[in-house]
């Protein structure tokens, strides 16, 4: 019974930093495992999608960077939820995971020429939500992220928003990597139609692939060596007008010193080796490359029996 356990811990420490989305919550109220959001075709659900060390060979340069990969396949038996203008939103990951990577969260929408369930994503998107840091003042490797240890996306759809129907994708990035080319982007769309609505201009607007490239700097941060400014990415966050956008969201000041974590220098290439720093330190990018996770996960598990 305690080998059985013991096993069990190992493998779920495996996957327990990677996650994906699959419950649509409106007002509180929260659907059914994949009822709204379409269903990835990953061998593991869970993959994220990296232009370096990639999984399922996808990357941000993908069309299926869209919505995830084979996503469309799943949209003719997935429900569209309505949800007036205004509502309180949030996509909640699966299976009880939480977001352990430091990172910042986005959320955009992209109206359908029709039904949501035929759209592929190959219009335009705007911004609705984002945010990094909230804590200056914290561990800058995992609690000053908004999204640390959270398991949803919290957000609400823009009182200004036309009525018809939409996609809405939900996306969490880890730059625990970054400083080496590895940012790990975890994503979904729930398909809705919005109702009561009203005569907004969404914008700025932006395509998928095509809006993130492999050298922005928003992808290439070091979480290293304490508290700097995170460069959000465009567009700016549309305010629900009929053509203004909020102005980029601009992390705090810090409140007190920022920890300095030894780690790491920013620079392109990350060194041999990175010290545990804290516990938004054990999930690296080296952790993340399936080979050697797998191989640290099973000397933690023969580390475990001996104890």
């Amino acid at each position: 019974m305690k080998l059985s356990l013991l096993a069990g811990a190992a493998i779920a420490q495996l996957a327990s930093a990677h996650y994906f989305f699959d419950v649509l919550v409106v007002d509180g109220q929260e659907s059914k495992p994949l009822e709204y959001i379409r269903e990835n075709t990953r061998g593991a659900k869970y993959n994220p999608t990296k232009w370096k060390n990639t999984r399922d060979d996808m990357t941000p340069d993908m069309d299926d960077f869209r919505c995830n990969k084979g996503s469309f396949e799943s949209a003719g038996r997935t429900g569209t939820a309505e949800v007036k203008a205004g509502a309180k939103m949030a996509m909640k990951l699966g299976v009880g995971a939480t977001m352990k990577h430091p990172g910042p969260a986005f959320v955009y929408m992209s109206k359908a020429p029709g039904a949501a369930n035929e759209y592929q994503g190959d219009g335009e998107w705007f911004k609705i939500f984002e945010e990094a840091v909230c804590d200056p003042s914290a561990d800058f490797l995992g609690t000053a992220w908004c999204t640390w240890d959270k398991d949803r996306i919290e957000f609400t759809v823009p009182e200004g928003t036309p009525d018809g129907e939409y996609l809405i994708r939900s996306e969490h990035v880890g730059i625990h990597g970054a400083h080496g080319g590895e940012a790990e982007f975890y994503y979904a769309c729930a398909q809705v139609k919005v109702t009561g609505g009203g005569n907004g201009t969404p914008g700025p607007t932006v395509q998928f692939p095509g809006a993130y490239k492999k050298d922005d700097p928003s992808w290439n941060f070091s979480i290293w060596n304490g508290y700097k400014d995170y460069p959000m990415p465009a567009p700016a966050v549309w305010d629900g007008s009929s053509g203004g956008a909020q102005s980029p969201a601009q992390s705090p000041e810090p409140t007190s010193p920022a920890q300095e974590n030894t780690a790491p220098a920013s620079t392109p290439a990350p060194a041999p080796a990175q010290p545990i720093a804290s516990e938004g330190a054990t999930h690296n990018a080296e952790n993340c490359n399936g080979g050697k996770k797998t191989r640290r996960g099973r000397r933690a598990f023969r580390q475990s029996l001996r104890n």
